[in-house]
């Protein structure tokens, strides 16, 4: 039975223990209001996220511009002229559990929808395989890209093609599968026992990798 962890911070912990992943991962911080408007501050915008929780399910995404705050969360965006407004409006449509505000990442798209990838390692009996690699484009309108919100599944290689073809897709692919392996062998590390991984990474503009969650659970 592999081993399941369900706790982001936990596993974000883990990983920022090593300046090799460390450099990979989004600044992240425990929700609250004045995390949120420090981190609005210094990025514009960022994503908050419940601390347990997957398939996309009580992603917000949060900005500041112009002196206009914003959030999303599904289909819906609302927009307040105070900080105080905005924030008591979170707290009333997200989820009620515990949340965390992670450090947003401008997303290279396609046709102006954000993508991102999912890759799958499994523990099998001549050690760690890829199973996966694939790009989920979000579905017309919303922020995440999870194939259970309506996301669409490309092959990496297509996805990476039509969202930076500037760059060298092989080359891309290749660091992909060369951070997993590194980052699977940290998680093995820190706890014993897990048997798949699947990593969401997130390519911004400039072609940078960055580790948006890891899952001891993928679907």
């Amino acid at each position: 039975m592999s081993r399941q962890l369900a706790s982001k911070w936990l596993k974000t912990e883990a990983l920022l223990k090593y300046p090799v992943a460390a450099v990979h991962i989004p600044q992240t911080k425990a929700f609250n209001s004045g995390n949120l408007l420090n981190m609005l501050s210094h990025y514009g915008m960022v994503y908050i996220k419940p601390v347990v929780g997957g398939g996309g399910y009580g992603v917000i995404r949060v900005s500041a511009s112009g002196g206009t705050y914003r959030y999303t969360h599904m289909k819906i965006t609302r927009s307040f002229t105070q900080f105080d407004q905005m924030y008591r409006s979170v707290i009333r449509v997200k989820a009620r559990r515990r949340y965390l505000i992670q450090q947003g990442i401008h997303l290279a798209t396609i046709q102006g929808r954000p993508i991102d990838y999912r890759v799958k390692v499994v523990k099998t009996e001549r050690g760690w395989v890829f199973r996966s690699m694939v790009g989920r484009l979000a579905r017309p309108g919303l922020v995440v890209t999870n194939i259970s919100k309506g996301g669409t599944m490309l092959s990496g290689r297509r996805a990476l093609a039509l969202s930076l073809p500037h760059i060298s897709g092989k080359h891309k692919r290749r660091e992909m599968r060369s951070l997993t392996l590194t980052c699977t062998n940290i998680m093995e590390s820190q706890f014993p026992g897990v048997g798949q991984l699947g990593f969401d990474y997130g390519l911004d503009h400039s072609g940078k990798i960055w580790i948006l969650e890891v899952n001891t659970r993928p679907q």
